[in-house]
């Protein structure tokens, strides 16, 4: 279980890390101009930076402190944290009228993997 583990934290952190810095890295208007990025008309400038910031910490959080050791029990607050920020994709999705699907499986595998590792956590103490 703890590779199957392993398998879905980085398949998510990969996922969360290219959504946060493709915010971080293209310009507001190249944002606007992506037909996939409309909600971000909603959104001031600093308010997607900040979500990308939210989305790349979250995706680092899911891996190291798991790897290192070092306060282990944060990579499942990541996970729930990131499944929360994709919460609040879902609302904004529909609010749009937009499809909620991909932030709403993209925040349930982020819990997921979240919740899993506290598992092999509490297991592993046991």
């Amino acid at each position: 279980m703890n590779k199957a583990v392993w398998v879905l934290q980085v398949l998510v952190a990969l996922a969360f890390a290219g959504a946060g810095g493709t915010k971080l890295a293209k310009s507001g208007t190249e944002l606007r101009a992506d037909p996939n990025m409309a909600w971000s008309t909603d959104f001031s400038d600093a308010e997607v930076k900040t979500i990308g910031s939210a989305e790349v910490a979250g995706a680092l959080g899911l891996i190291l402190p798991a790897a290192t050791g070092v306060v282990p029990v944060l990579s499942p607050v990541a996970g729930v944290a990131l499944g929360a920020l994709m919460g609040g994709a879902v609302i904004v999705h529909v609010k749009r009228g937009e499809s909620p699907v991909f932030p709403l499986v993209l925040g349930l595998l982020a819990m997921t993997a979240g919740l899993l590792r506290l598992h092999l956590l509490r297991r592993r103490r046991a």
